[in-house]
Parts: C-alpha cells; sequence; structure tokens
C-alpha cells in the first residue's frame, strides 16, 4: 500500500509546468483524486494522526506522534487551504525528511530516529498563485516515540572490587552501571540488573547480591557469614542487564565481569581484658582497641545489661577506656558492646563483644560467720571427735591466694581442767576434741576465741562450746496397758482419746530427756496420732483420720517412747519404753458419701427435653440403697433419676435466664428402717447434699435490640448540613471477643431516600441522613440490624427522630402544640368548671350557716321564756 502510495507521490511530483503541457489536466486530476484516498487509508493504519485523531483538516498548530523507525514515505496528515491560497509551504527542523505537496499533504520520506532528534518543529504557510503569504507560518511539531531499537551497554567491560569478610549483608561494597539510549521513561530503556554466574559457587549457596535496578552489588546473609579469604580469596560474578524492565522476550541484554577479592576482616572482638581492681592511676586508661574495615566509621558502646552508669568510653579511633576504678567485691566482670555506624548512623556490621575481668587484690579481712559460733559435744566423747567445722568468709575471689584462710585457737575459757581441751584443723577449720573428755557436771561451756586469716589480714572470732549430756537412759512409760477404749465412728478428727506418760532421768530439756511417741502396732492405716507436751513430756493421743467401723472395728494399738537423740553404745529399747490399749470402734449410722461435692457439667442451651447432662453417684457406708432428689430447682429445668442419680431436662432452658444453673442433690437412705432402728437405735434416714453446676452455652437465639427506649432523639429544624444522630445496640445473646459484629440497613425505600446507617463500634450506630429538605415533625426510621451469628438473626427497630427549632440547642415546642398541654379552650372550659364547683360548695355552706342561725334564735327565745329576770 505505501508503495503504491508513494509511487504516486513521486509521479504527482512529475509534473512540473513542462510535463502539465504534455498531460491532460483530466488525468492529473484523477491521480490527484486517487493519491488522496489511498493517502486517507495509509493515514489510518499509520499512527502518524495528530491530537484531534483527524486525518485532514484545515491548517492550525498541531502535534503529531510518529513512532521512529517506520519505513519512510509515511503520510502525516492533509491540510485543507482557504482561498486565496492555492499551495503550502514548509519550513523548520525538517532535516531533509519531512515534505509537504502543494496540496497540503504532509509526509516523511525518511525513517525517523529519536536519538538523533526527538522533537522536529516545523512550520506551515499557505501561499496564494503569487507566492505571498496567505495564512501562517503555523506551528507544526512532530514528537518522535521511542522503539526498543537501542541494546542496553555496561560503562566498562570488566569492574574490580573487594569486600571484607563479615561485612554487613545488603551494604553496597561496589556498583555496576550500564546506559541504554532509548526513553528512560519507557520501559524501552528501564533496566534491569542480575547475577547470572558466581564462580565459585560452594554448595549451590550465592555469597553476593545485586539491586536490580540501581546495580548495587553487597554480599547475602549467607555471605557475610562464610566469605573467607583463607578459602577463597577472590569471585569472579558475571552480571547481565536487561531493557523492557526484563518482562519481555524481546528486550536486548549486555553482560560484564566482575572481578571481586575477599579481604581479611579487622572487625573482631578483642580478647578479654583483665583489669586491677582499685587502680589508683588517672583515669581514664586505656584497656583495648577496635577498628572498622574502613575509615570514617563512628563508635559507640551499648550495655548489655542495664547498670547505673557503665564504667567504660570509646573515642572515635576505636580505642577502648576504663573511666574510673572498679571494685571486683561490687562487680567482678563486664560484658558490652562496640557498634560502628556510618555517617547515616546505621550499623556497618554485627557489634563486637567486650569482656573485662576485673582482677581480685587483697583488699578485705576475713569476716567471722556469726557473732559467736556455737557447737555442742557430748559427754564422754572419745579424743580426736569432730565437735564441728568452723567457716570463716572472704569477700576476695574464691580460689585465689587472697581467699585462702587460716585458722588457729588462741584462747579457750576456762582452762579447766586444762588447757588446749581443743585444736582446730588450720585449712579446714575443723573443731576437735584433743586432750580429753568432757564432764558436764565438771564444766557445761567452753568459750574460745579463734584467730581467722589471710595472707594480709587477722580476725578474731568467737566460739561457744556447750557439753550436752549423752542418752544413756530410755524412756519408761508409767503403766505397760492403758486398757479398752471405746468411741463411736463418727467422733470429731483433731479429738484427744487418751493421755499417756513416760519418764526419762537424762538431762531435762534435752534431745536424751524429750520423749516421741509413736504407734509401732494397730494403726496401719493411720487414723490415730500422738503429740507429746515439750514440758511435761506427756503424750496425747489423737484422732487424726476418721474411725470405720465398717473397715476395723478393733484396733490393738501398741506405743514405743523414744528420745530423738541416739542412744549410747550398749543400751537398748525394751519393753519397758512400750504400752498398748485396745480401741472398739462402734457403729453410727452415716450419711451417704458423695464422690465429690461439686458437679459440673456443661450443655448447650437450645438441647431437647430430656437431654441426660450429667450424672451422680453416692455411696452408703452401710450400704444401704439410696435415693437421688434435687432441692432449689428454682426454675424446674432439671430432674434426676432416683435410684441411678443420672440428671435429665425437663424444660427448655435459657442462658439468657441464667448462664449457670445451681441445684442442690439430695442423697438419702431407703430400706431396712426397722434393722437400723433395733441396731442403731433410731429409725431416720440419713441423708447429704451436693451440688450440680449447671453452665449453659449460649446459642444464637435472640435477635439485636435498641439497648434503651429512644424518645429524645431531635435534630434542629431547619437542617444546614447533614445531621448525625448515634444510638446503641445490644444484644441478649453472649458477646462474642472482642466485640459484636452489627450490621445496619434501612427497611423501606423511602427511607433509604432520605437516611443512611452505619457502624460505628461493636456497640453503636450513626443514622445520618442525605439531604437537608426534611419538614418539621416526627419521622420513625425502621432499621433493620443483623447480629452476624450461627444462624444469623435480625431484627427491625424503629428509631423516632423529631425535626424541631431549636433555642440554645434544644429542642423548642410552643405550648399549645406540647403533647399533654391543654388547648386554650380546654383551659377556659376547665376554669370555669373549677369556678362553677367553688359557687356550689359556697351556696352550700351558706345555707347551712342560715338553717343554724334560726335555730338558734328559737332556742334562745323558748330559754328567756323560762329564766326569770335577774336584776
Amino acid at each position: 500500500m505505501n508503495f503504491y502510495v508513494m509511487n504516486t507521490v513521486q509521479t504527482i511530483n512529475s509534473l512540473n509546468p513542462i510535463n502539465l503541457k504534455e498531460v491532460s489536466i483530466q488525468k492529473t486530476t484523477m491521480m490527484r483524486a486517487q493519491l488522496h484516498c489511498l493517502c486517507l487509508l495509509t493515514l489510518y493504519l499509520t499512527a502518524g494522526y495528530g491530537q484531534e485523531r483527524k486525518f485532514s483538516g484545515p491548517l492550525k498548530p498541531m502535534t503529531f506522534s510518529i513512532f521512529e523507525g517506520q519505513e519512510p514515505s509515511q503520510v502525516i496528515f492533509q491540510f485543507k487551504a482557504s482561498p486565496p491560497a492555492v499551495t503550502f509551504k514548509l519550513t523548520g527542523e525538517t532535516d531533509g525528511i519531512f515534505q509537504i505537496q502543494p496540496d497540503g499533504l504532509l509526509y516523511h520520506n525518511k525513517a525517523l530516529d529519536r536519538e538523533t532528534r526527538a522533537v522536529h518543529k516545523l512550520q506551515v504557510s499557505t501561499l496564494d498563485a503569487y507566492g505571498a503569504t496567505v495564512e501562517g507560518p503555523v506551528p507544526i511539531t512532530i514528537e518522535v516515540k521511542d522503539i526498543n531499537d537501542n541494546r542496553p551497554m555496561f560503562l566498562q567491560p570488566n569492574y574490580e572490587g573487594s569486600v571484607r569478610q563479615n561485612s554487613r549483608p545488603g551494604k553496597p561494597f561496589m556498583y555496576v552501571n550500564a546506559t541504554d539510549l532509548d526513553d528512560p521513561t519507557t520501559p524501552n530503556g528501564q533496566l534491569i540488573y542480575e547475577i547470572i554466574i558466581q564462580l565459585p559457587k560452594v554448595n549451590d549457596v550465592m555469597y553476593f547480591q545485586i539491586n536490580n535496578k540501581t546495580g548495587a552489588i553487597s554480599l547475602t546473609l549467607e555471605g557475610s557469614r562464610e566469605l573467607d579469604p583463607i578459602k577463597n580469596p577472590s569471585y569472579r560474578l558475571v552480571v547481565s542487564v536487561k531493557d523492557m524492565g526484563g518482562q519481555n522476550d524481546h528486550s536486548f541484554s549486555d553482560s560484564t565481569s566482575v572481578n571481586i577479592m575477599v579481604k581479611e576482616n579487622i572487625w573482631k572482638a578483642p580478647e578479654p581484658v583483665e583489669i586491677v581492681e582499685n587502680s589508683t592511676d588517672p583515669h581514664p586508661i586505656k584497656i583495648t582497641q577496635v577498628q572498622w574495615n574502613e575509615p570514617g566509621a563512628q563508635y559507640s558502646l551499648v550495655e548489655k545489661e542495664k547498670l547505673s552508669t557503665l564504667p567504660f568510653s570509646i573515642d572515635q579511633e576505636g580505642g577502648i577506656y576504663v573511666t574510673q576504678p572498679l571494685d571486683r567485691e561490687e562487680k567482678d566482670s563486664y560484658v558490652f558492646y562496640a557498634v560502628a555506624k556510618d555517617e547515616m548512623g546505621k550499623p556497618l556490621a554485627f557489634p563486637l563483644q567486650i569482656r573485662v575481668k576485673v582482677k581480685d587484690i587483697n583488699d578485705n579481712p576475713p569476716t567471722c560467720p556469726s557473732a559467736v559460733t556455737v557447737f555442742e559435744v557430748q559427754e564422754n566423747e572419745d579424743i580426736g571427735s569432730n565437735i564441728g567445722t568452723f567457716i570463716g568468709h572472704d569477700t576476695d575471689e574464691e580460689n585465689t591466694a587472697n581467699s585462702v584462710l587460716e585458722y588457729k585457737i588462741v584462747d579457750q575459757i576456762p582452762k579447766l581442767p586444762k588447757e588446749g581441751l581443743f585444736l582446730v584443723q588450720t585449712y579446714s577449720g575443723v573443731v576437735q576434741l584433743a586432750g580429753q573428755s568432757l564432764k558436764k557436771q565438771d564444766t557445761p561451756q567452753y568459750n574460745l576465741t579463734i584467730e581467722v586469716s589471710d595472707k594480709d589480714f587477722k580476725t578474731l572470732c568467737h566460739v561457744e562450746i556447750n557439753v550436752i549430756d549423752i542418752n544413756d537412759q530410755i524412756p519408761i512409760f508409767e503403766k505397760s496397758d492403758y486398757g479398752n477404749l471405746t468411741l463411736a465412728e463418727d467422733t470429731a478428727v483433731g479429738s484427744t482419746i487418751l493421755t499417756i506418760r513416760a519418764t526419762d532421768t537424762d538431762e531435762p530439756f534435752t534431745g536424751s530427756s524429750k520423749i516421741l511417741y509413736r504407734i509401732i502396732q494397730g494403726d496401719s492405716e493411720g487414723h490415730l496420732g500422738i503429740d507429746t507436751d515439750p514440758q511435761t513430756n506427756a503424750g496425747y493421743v489423737i484422732i487424726k483420720k476418721p474411725l470405720d467401723f465398717e473397715t476395723v472395728a478393733i484396733h490393738n494399738i501398741v506405743f514405743q517412747a523414744e528420745n530423738p537423740e541416739p542412744l549410747v553404745s550398749g543400751v537398748h529399747y525394751n519393753t519397758s519404753s512400750s504400752a498398748k490399749f485396745k480401741l472398739i470402734v462402734t457403729d453410727v449410722n452415716e450419711a451417704p458419701q458423695f464422690s465429690q461435692r461439686i458437679y459440673q457439667a456443661k450443655v448447650r442451651e437450645d438441647v431437647a427435653v430430656g437431654t441426660k447432662v450429667g450424672n451422680v453417684t453416692a455411696k452408703d457406708p452401710e450400704n444401704l440403697d439410696i435415693s437421688y432428689s434435687l432441692r432449689d430447682n428454682t426454675r424446674g429445668w432439671l430432674k434426676i433419676d432416683p435410684v441411678t442419680g443420672e440428671i435429665f431436662t425437663m424444660a427448655p432452658l435459657d442462658r439468657e435466664a441464667e448462664s449457670l444453673y445451681r441445684v442442690q442433690v439430695m442423697a438419702t437412705e431407703v430400706g431396712e428402717k426397722e434393722k437400723r432402728s433395733k441396731l442403731l437405735g433410731g429409725g431416720s434416714s440419713q441423708s447429704s447434699i451436693a451440688s450440680f453446676h449447671l453452665t449453659l452455652l449460649d446459642v444464637n437465639d435472640n435477635p439485636p435490640r435498641l439497648a434503651k427506649e429512644y424518645t429524645g432523639l431531635f435534630l434542629c429544624h431547619p437542617l444546614h448540613q447533614e445531621g448525625t444522630l448515634i444510638f446503641e445496640v445490644t444484644d441478649d445473646d453472649q458477646r462474642s471477643f472482642p466485640s459484636p459484629h452489627f450490621s445496619y440497613s434501612l427497611v423501606s425505600e423511602s427511607s433509604q431516600n432520605d437516611w443512611k446507617v452505619s457502624r460505628v463500634n461493636g456497640t453503636h450506630a450513626k443514622l445520618s441522613t442525605k439531604h437537608t429538605n426534611f419538614e418539621e415533625g416526627l419521622y420513625s426510621v425502621p432499621i433493620r440490624i443483623s447480629d452476624g451469628g450461627r444462624p444469623p438473626l435480625e431484627g427491625v427497630v424503629s428509631l423516632p427522630v423529631t425535626f424541631c427549632t431549636c433555642v440554645e440547642g434544644h429542642c423548642f415546642q410552643p405550648a399549645g402544640h406540647q403533647p399533654g398541654m391543654p388547648t386554650v379552650g380546654m383551659a377556659v372550659g376547665i376554669l370555669l368548671t373549677t369556678f362553677l364547683v367553688i359557687g356550689i360548695i359556697l351556696a352550700v355552706v351558706f345555707i347551712r350557716i342560715k338553717k343554724n342561725e334560726g335555730k338558734d334564735t328559737v332556742e334562745s327565745a323558748q330559754a328567756s321564756e323560762a329564766q326569770p329576770l335577774r336584776n
């Protein structure tokens, strides 16, 4: 088509004045008409049309967008001249590419190149038959649209770089750059970088990564951990770049080689530092050094543990200093971190751990374990017997010469029967009997002064040694048999049932004379216990566990009396240290016993009537039958099988009425009343009570409703802007967590035209007007509320809203129009009726007064006739 058109154009161009003489005007006109039709068709098939998407028109400023690289001889636009103009003229940045035919056909005869010129500024003028300008010059702009006709190119065929081992992952250490001559604002010029080869690739793990937009190369997390110049001192990467954002199969690409040297990391934690405590040298004192791999790093210290003051600092050369004397007894070591950051305050690598140990000096004297250390030694102990171990303390560092203590006895009071009765091991502190055996009767107590010393200090400590009587006498019971004791099986736990007594002639109030009683026979279940009176050594036999006639009716109890101190060699307990008694347990009619005090169950509130919800069990000690019944079944929801103890529902449940339903279950003995009466002396049945708690699980069976009655909602009339009212919604079902999910909608279409409703939070919603054209009066707005439960329930509520005249923010209604207030006519009627009633009451009173006056006159006349006259 283009070929045909351009041939036609060339044919027309050949029609110069000389050839016009040889070619008929009719043929020329026919060819021009054909050309015009073909040009319009070609113009439609190409992108070279103007901003108005028309292909011909009058001469006016226009802009055309044409893709670069199109075949030459493409028609752009057909301008139309207005008389007297007969031809067109083209000027401006034509670059020999753009031409215009005398009839106004604008075209280009070469392919366009955006990289050579992106915009061509042309001017078109119309001329008359004499060559004079009729219109113009008119600006015509040709915008050359980019196509992807240039491949990206790296700026260097090879790149060299280096990185320190253990550098921070993600921090760039070098860049690669590529350029593309295509338009960077289009995908043609958008470049994407990618590492396609890493050599060597250890364990198929990438140690390097690249920012696909900037070309920044950095270490991966694995690379930061694994790079080691000893194992692999260098790596080679092949990096590719693609245009079209890397998303097109027809994109161009380029690649380059990147050689990376791995340098040793000098950002390493220093060796642990030792600092002598309580140094008197001037502070601060440099103790160690850290250094980042490159200059310019900013250093700081970070505490590992919270201290009131960190006694260390760091300068911007990485030197670490101790700023004050340290005390090992206050804190023996410090751990903190050195951090290196860039100029933007971002960490350059992982922090380094700095360890400081405070070295001990002997600056603390030994201390005594207490003001007086007390030991006891039995009389007649053999020479060399250990009496006790005296242990002093030293707060200097353990297991060093500063804390090694030596012990020496420097004084003994009294020195009877001689001096040197005791010795102490020099390093262990063990105190021993050295001179001879002791007698309590001679000296009951000794006081020793022990010198405790380290290599620089000495401390005197005091030790008290008490000579105690040896246990060479056994306890002897006052009697060997305490006879028989009869108790009912329901005797209360804790009751004292018997007092026993034994005596010991050893020294009173010592471990040798103190007596402990224990039952050695007849009470394997531990029903009984014996407490000893420390003053009198009397033993009180008490009930520790309930007695049970049905288990054991007779207990043959045997006691043993012993000392807490062991007997001396050759002395043994015998029958004098034991006694016995017989405990006879009598039967008592006991109440049934439940397996537990409280039974609990859970059930949905919508379970069918007759559903089993639980089971209770009780056992009668006398093995009598048991009958179950319910008490406090106030709502009549439950029933119990009197034989099995199974509990069933007997009415619909309602969690909203009561979420935890509590009833009492009574277990009562039944049967063999006559037998029980004869055997136990009574015929009344025993019973016991347990609790049954039924938790009702919520079911969504209550629709949402308004939380309260809304009667005073109003909006001031007339409305000047959207009116809004807040109302609260609730649901009698159990609240969902964290809040209910109510949804709202308007019921009627008419309401939807005037109102809108929206959710505020879990319990509140907002009713708003859609316009301001409301008349004064009361509006009832029906709202549908859904609770989103399972199954979902919804309710329809009516929210009354009054539009009224407002005075100082309050709804104002004239008294004649307020509900419940009488009209003027009604008020007049009430007033007249009131006056009439008052008149009737006054008339009655007046008549009664008149009658009474007449009666009084007659009585007075009669009285005057009967009485004589008095002077």
